[in-house]
């Protein structure tokens, strides 16, 4: 265990993934990347959209929603473990015996769940790619609550995917004070090329945010491909780190009195004309 790490400068990491078929596979990977990471604390550890499962149909991952408890215990366990806490990604949790949600949850470094954002605007799409047609909410239930949580590395608010392309959820949540947004994701080859970095470069300077954007990336058990491209922006829309392709983690120390000179020096929210509803 790691709880004798010296306190320092909150870190966080987002981690790039290959997620498969098999759940326990998915979590044996994650927990070889535990142990290469840094060794500060307070650590947060964000995973990708679908690390814990890349099925080939709706079926294959309601089956695990069905079983999603136990991998919850495990990374309970792994959180306190090594002393961190972990955003994870997306995980099915059951909504009925039909359709799950696509449950990012946010754990403590006491192994507590202290919240659960369900993705919201869900993938019904074409793309010009091997798959061609995504249609998300055959199996996914849509989400409805905004949610931004207090933590040692500032007030997260929390995304998936798919919602990036929504600026109106992002304003919502900064105006509940998110200083800290994290999309975990899992875009496809052709999105990612023309979008990605321009939307996550849009969000971060609009929300004057961090933006933590971690990825999956490479060809899957299940045939798709995804982008990669794990990224973290700064309030001001710098890039801080990124890593294009393969597996691994990138990191940042988020300076959040940068962050509050920003507002201050360009204080965008009391300027802004137009409340948007999210729903």
């Amino acid at each position: 265990m790691n709880k004798t790490a010296s306190i320092s400068t909150p870190t966080i990491v987002a981690l790039q993934m290959c997620s498969g078929l098999n759940p326990d596979d998915n979590i044996a990977s994650l927990k070889r990347a535990l142990k290469t990471l840094p060794a500060t604390r307070p650590l947060l550890v964000c995973l990708p959209e679908a690390f814990l499962v890349f099925s080939k149909t709706g079926n294959d991952t309601l089956l695990v929603a069905k079983q999603v408890e136990q991998y919850k215990l495990q990374l309970s366990e792994l959180c306190q473990h090594h002393n961190i806490w972990l955003n994870a990604g997306t995980m099915p949790e059951p909504f009925n015996e039909h359709k799950y949600y696509a449950a990012s949850h946010l754990y403590n470094n006491q192994g507590e769940l202290v919240a659960t954002y369900n993705k919201i605007h869900l993938f019904d799409v074409n793309v010009d790619d091997k798959t061609g047609s995504y249609r998300e909410s055959d199996f996914t239930q849509a989400g409805s609550d905004v949610v931004v949580v207090e933590s040692p590395f500032g007030k997260i608010g929390l995304t998936v995917c798919y919602d990036l392309r929504f600026s109106g959820l992002f304003n919502d949540l900064v105006r509940q004070g998110a200083e800290i947004i994290l999309v975990p994701s899992a875009f496809t080859v052709v999105t990612g090329q023309a979008h990605w970095q321009p939307l996550l470069a849009a969000r971060a300077i609009e929300t004057q945010c961090y933006v933590v954007a971690a990825a999956q990336h490479g060809t899957h058990e299940n045939g798709r491909q995804t982008y990669g491209h794990s990224i973290i922006i700064s309030p001001w829309g710098n890039t801080l780190s990124e890593l294009p392709t393969g597996t691994g983690f990138i990191s940042c120390h988020a300076d959040l009195d940068q962050l509050q000179k920003i507002r201050r020096d360009m204080p965008v929210q009391s300027h802004q004309r137009f409340r948007e509803h999210l729903l």
